[in-house]
């Protein structure tokens, strides 16, 4: 049984850059139907909605999604901004090939997302700058001190905000994905990965020291259904 009260630091099996499988492909489908059964993309969704005011008026919305994976979070800010006719030019950042072929494929219909296989601590990302950075289920990978340091690279790079949707670290979310990822069948990896992920989450007192450390006071942080964390760093 986890220690609710600290992040887990055990690894999840999708942590493996080399992993490409057909298993692989099959967790990256259940996790588009758990994410779409529990409104996972509300936060990010919500968030963007409300920031529109602020999206420039000339040209269209330069937004990055990083660990963009199965690339499922930007298709849904694809239909978003189609409904309310919003330009956008739209980047899923992941270091995985398998991911990035993945996602490609499920984005073919989408001309304005486009992909870049490269690391996010490189100078080459760096130097890129956007919008909107976005980050859906990415940041519990990570280790407080590394991911204090992201935020405050990703707060750098983004000339309106970040938007971060994430999980929030409690025991009803955790036995509850538990039960319901055996209940349906899921692969292994979605087995072992969606209650971990759970446990390497956050509360709000972990957001708030990751925010302290990453120097960056101008945020809301809100509390979603079901069991999300939706954190807004803006630049004014």
């Amino acid at each position: 049984m986890p220690d609710f009260r600290i992040r887990s630091t055990q690894e999840e099996l999708m942590d493996d850059l080399t992993l490409a499988s057909e298993e692989l492909r099959q967790n990256l489908d259940e996790l588009e139907t758990i994410n779409t059964w529990l409104g996972g993309y509300a936060p990010v969704l919500n968030a963007l909605a409300r920031l529109r005011p602020q999206f420039p008026a000339s040209r269209p919305l330069r937004l990055a999604d990083v660990g963009s994976g199965g690339g499922d979070t930007l298709r849904q800010i694809a239909h978003w901004a189609r409904r309310h006719g919003v330009a956008v030019e739209l980047v899923g950042v992941d270091a995985n090939a398998f991911m990035l072929d993945y996602a490609r494929t499920k984005c073919r219909e989408y001309p304005e997302i486009s992909f870049q296989q490269v690391d996010i601590f490189s100078p080459e990302f760096q130097r890129q700058s956007f919008d909107i950075l976005t980050a859906s289920l990415f940041c519990h990978h990570f280790p407080d001190a590394q991911l204090a340091g992201l935020l405050a690279q990703w707060h750098q790079q983004a000339r309106l905000a970040v938007i971060v949707n994430d999980l929030h670290r409690h025991p009803l979310a955790y036995y509850s994905i538990r039960w319901l990822t055996r209940l349906l069948g899921g692969s292994r990896l979605v087995r072992h990965d969606a209650p971990l992920s759970v446990a390497r989450a956050f509360t709000r007192p972990d957001w708030q020291q990751l925010l302290h450390h990453a120097g960056i006071r101008n945020y809301k942080l809100r509390w979603r259904w079901a069991f999300r964390w939706q954190l807004v760093t803006v630049k004014w």
